[in-house]
């Protein structure tokens, strides 16, 4: 994790351990990473600082993309693939 993790994070991540628990843990903490670049990026734009305002909303941009993807292993962990669907009979002959 980064140096502005927060003890939350820290204290029940478990980096040797893929569960559904730490797929939504680092979605959260890139969630949470991207709202801190958009603050900075706002912060940085209000006081006319052009290329630190870019590189907070680019850093911004990766943690959420970072977290929309851990977001989306979670839910499809959690869904498995095994199982079960009713579909209906026509598409049950394909």
């Amino acid at each position: 994790m980064t140096e502005n993790t927060s003890p939350i994070f820290e204290e029940s991540f478990d980096e040797d351990s893929e569960t559904i628990g730490n797929y939504h843990r680092m979605a959260a903490h890139h969630f949470s990473a991207c709202a801190r670049h958009h603050m900075a990026a706002a912060l940085a734009d209000d006081e006319g600082h052009d290329e630190a305002a870019a590189h907070h909303a680019h850093l911004a941009y990766r943690h959420q993309l970072n977290g929309v993807q851990y977001a989306e292993i979670a839910v499809l962990e959690s869904e498995g693939m095994d199982e079960e669907f009713d579909l209906p009979a026509e598409i049950e002959a394909l």
